[in-house]
């Protein structure tokens, strides 16, 4: 793993994290089309991890999104219909993303 691939999963674990045995509440944000979203949980059917990052291609219903995700070369590796309780949107409201360790 390269040294930023590293850094952007440690940065996601941190997201996830846990304080003793309370999930870590945050305000959640309407989760649009188009938005970059993270897995909240593993999804072994798929082979998908918790911290995979993906894209909202449709909105299927209230709370459910059909996300795309894509490796490196941009090729489709998994597309899926997930609730908003599996998923959390990632925004970077209009900077550049920072990677911080």
């Amino acid at each position: 793993m390269d040294n930023f691939a590293g850094k952007a999963s440690a940065t996601l674990n941190y997201l996830f994290c846990k304080k003793g045995k309370k999930e870590m509440k945050t305000k959640r944000s309407k989760i649009k089309l188009l938005d970059t979203i993270a897995l909240l949980q593993d999804i072994p059917t798929r082979k998908l991890k918790r911290g995979e990052v993906g894209t909202v291609v449709e909105i299927l219903a209230s709370d459910v999104y059909e996300v795309e995700f894509c490796d490196d070369d941009g090729e489709t590796y998994a597309e899926l219909a997930l609730r908003g309780s599996q998923i959390i949107p990632l925004h970077n409201q209009g900077e550049a993303l920072r990677i911080v360790a």
